[in-house]
Order: structure tokens, then C-alpha cells, then sequence
């Protein structure tokens, strides 16, 4: 039997090897594959205003490709990243930020693969969503009324960025699929009056999806990966029908429908595919979910399902020590959590504290090589890049 003495080198090697950044100039089927998610902050207000701030030199963008170039994902969803149709904010954060070497971050890396579409925010929906007596208007009110809130098309989008091809043919998204046709959806229910939220007529039309849900089939040295992301409402800005509370539960459920057996012939996407996902199939689910599993205003058990799906790797909660810091710091001020303080994935204020939002979720088949939360603790001279968003990148490392 070896000492731990003699075990401990390789202990140490082990635990160093899952925080360690890949060599990208190590042969694919050789390494691990690495993939995450980031909520960037990416957005703005106004209609192309990503676009304009990444012509100049924007402080923000370079920190969020400081970050990416240490952690060195192979496969990213960066969630709240302006879309625009011509994808020019994509083009610029890309050539201008990714491709370059930050003072601050690492190497320059480059996606030879992307994939980026419409999302439901700020797109107007016709409809009286927010249920105050009109349509559209300004500010709020024009961003309340829209299929997903937000005061533009596009913004609070997604992207997907891939160091492997990215089967385009086979993409599914479930932009359009409408909320009423999931099994059990139930119109959100407006106390004061003892009926649905919605009128009928809306209701029937409402889509769920805030932005979108996207399957994206990703053709990896040691095959096909389907990368299923999505950037589910937050459960709060609503009223007592806690309508963006159930929106955000149902927006997880999709994703435990379309993993789950039996016929789905109403689970259709926006090109008429209708079906869940193939038994076999490998996969990732990746996004900010807007869900903690214990603490904040979700549905908990949405979550919860989710994470425990037949389908889904039992694995440990990726951790960080800044997260650990932050949230400790909070408890000291009386904020206190029941989740562990090591889990969190940003920082939402001296209101709402810390939590557990974003995840990476692989499924069975995997073995887990490592995992992690960047994010430093204060005193880390690291600390200076990963403040460029309230949500800090989450990532795992998967082997076959």
C-alpha cells in the first residue's frame, strides 16, 4: 500500500491539473474539453450601442476577454451580449478583444466557429403583457410589452462561440414556441381577481422563451456535443401573479422536457421539427438560469429537477474562493444565505447578496475532469478583470 506521502505529489497534481488553463497547442483528443458560461454584461440600452462601444476601446470588453483568454474554453455560451442582425458586435469583440492579447488576460484566442441568432427581447409583441391598459409606450412600459423584456431587438442576446465545427443544418431553436403548449403550463394567476394574468387571447399567444432556447450540435474531436443554452427571465420585476417567476421555472422545465422519453409531438422548433432530444445523444446545458437552488425568488424545485435528471452527470458544484469571500462578507452584514457560500456565481448587491445562477450541466457518458468559478479573491491581482460583470464564468473540463 503507498504512504500519503508518496500518494501526495499526485494529489497535488490532480488538483492542480482542474483549475490549469488548456495548452492550446496540446492535440484535440488528447485534453480534455473544456466548456462554460458568461453572462457578459454585454448590452446596452439604446440600439446598437454594443456596437459603438466596441468601436472604441471599451474597459468593460477587455476585461471579459482577459477572463475568457485565462480560462481558454473550448466551447462558450456568453449570455446578455447584444444580438444585432448584421453581427457586427460579435465581429468586434472577436477581431478587436478575443484576438488580441490583453495586458490583463492571456494569449490571443480565436473561435474559427460561432453561432449567434433573434432572440425574443425587445422584440414588440402587439399585446398588452404587463397588463397596465396599453401597448408598447416608452422605456419600461415598451419593454414590458415585448415578447422577452427588453427595450430593443436583440438586446440581452446570446452567443456561442466553438474551437470545433458547429452543425448548422441541425441547429434547433424554440424562439416561437408558445408558453400555453408546454404540458401543465398554467396562466399565472392574479390574486386580486381570482383569474389567469392573462387574457385568453394572450395567453394563447405568449411565447416562453424570454430570449431563446438554442440546441446547438457542436461536432467535437470526440464527437457530436449538442450545446443546449438559454437565458431564462429573472423571477422578480412582477407583481403578486408572479408571472416572471413561473415563466423562469417553465423556461428550465423545456429543457428537462426535451431531455425526457415519450412522444413530444407539441415540442416543436421554429424550423417545424418536433421531438425532444435523440436517447443517445451527449450533451451540455449551459446558461445563466436566474435559479439557486436554495436562496432568491425563483421556483427552487425547477432547478432542482433539472439538476437531478435522469439524463444529467451527478458532479460537484464548481466552487470559487472569491465567491466564498463575497458571500462570507455578506453573512457578516446579516445577509444570510442557506446555500453554500463556495457555489455562488455573482454578486447581486447588498439587496440580493450572492448567488448560485449560472451553470454547466453535462450529461451522463462524461467523466468530469475539473471545474471552477473565476472568480478571485479580492486581495488576487486577478480580481481586477472579473469585475466586469455582476455573474462570473463558470467551466468544466469533460473527458469521454
Amino acid at each position: 500500500m503507498r504512504t500519503l506521502a508518496a500518494l501526495l505529489p499526485m494529489i497535488l497534481a490532480l488538483a492542480a491539473c482542474s483549475a490549469a488553463p488548456h495548452r492550446d497547442g496540446a492535440a484535440p483528443e488528447s485534453r480534455s474539453l473544456r466548456v462554460a458560461t458568461y453572462n457578459t454584461s454585454l448590452y446596452s440600452d439604446e440600439a446598437g450601442g454594443v456596437i459603438r462601444e466596441l468601436q472604441g476601446d471599451s474597459a468593460h470588453a477587455r476585461k471579459i476577454a482577459s477572463v475568457l483568454q485565462k480560462v481558454r474554453p473550448d466551447l462558450v455560451l456568453l449570455n446578455e451580449f447584444d444580438f444585432d442582425d448584421a453581427h457586427r458586435a460579435a465581429d468586434l469583440f472577436q477581431q478587436r478583444y478575443l484576438e488580441v492579447a490583453q495586458p490583463a488576460g492571456g494569449e490571443p484566442l480565436r473561435y474559427p466557429y460561432r453561432y449567434l441568432a433573434p432572440v425574443n427581447t425587445g422584440v414588440p409583441s402587439g399585446l398588452d403583457l404587463d397588463g397596465n391598459g396599453t401597448v408598447g409606450g416608452t422605456g419600461r412600459d415598451r419593454g414590458n410589452d415585448a415578447w422577452g423584456y427588453g427595450l430593443h431587438p436583440g438586446q440581452y442576446g446570446m452567443l456561442v462561440l466553438s474551437k470545433f465545427p458547429i452543425d448548422e443544418a441541425q441547429v434547433r431553436t424554440f424562439q416561437l414556441l408558445r408558453w400555453s403548449t408546454l404540458p401543465d403550463a398554467t396562466n399565472p394567476v392574479d390574486p386580486a381577481k381570482g383569474r389567469g394574468f392573462y387574457p385568453d387571447t394572450t395567453w394563447a399567444q405568449l411565447r416562453l422563451s424570454s430570449k431563446s432556447h438554442w440546441d446547438v450540435p457542436v461536432r467535437t474531436p470526440r464527437g457530436t456535443v449538442h450545446f443546449l443554452v438559454s437565458h431564462p427571465t429573472p423571477p422578480v420585476f412582477d407583481g403578486p401573479e408572479d408571472r416572471n417567476g413561473h415563466r423562469n421555472a417553465d423556461e428550465i422545465r423545456l429543457w428537462r422536457e426535451y431531455l425526457s422519453a415519450g412522444d413530444t409531438p407539441w415540442l416543436c422548433d421554429d424550423q417545424g421539427r418536433c421531438g425532444g432530444l435523440a436517447a443517445d445523444a451527449r450533451f451540455v446545458i449551459a446558461g445563466d438560469l436566474n435559479n439557486d437552488p436554495v436562496d432568491g425568488d425563483g421556483h427552487h424545485d425547477a432547478i432542482l429537477e433539472l439538476l437531478e435528471h435522469p439524463r444529467v452527470m451527478r458532479m460537484a458544484t464548481p466552487r470559487s474562493e472569491g465567491g466564498e469571500e463575497t458571500a462570507l462578507a455578506y453573512a457578516g452584514k446579516g445577509l444570510q444565505r442557506r446555500g453554500a457560500p463556495a457555489h455562488v456565481t455573482g454578486d447581486f448587491g447588498p439587496r440580493a447578496g450572492a448567488m448560485r445562477l449560472d451553470y454547466v450541466l453535462p450529461s451522463t457518458g462524461f467523466a468530469l475532469v475539473g471545474s471552477g468559478v473565476y472568480w478571485p479573491k479580492k486581495a488576487d491581482p486577478d480580481a481586477a478583470i472579473a469585475d466586469g460583470s455582476d455573474h462570473h464564468l463558470v467551466w468544466v473540463d469533460l473527458t469521454p
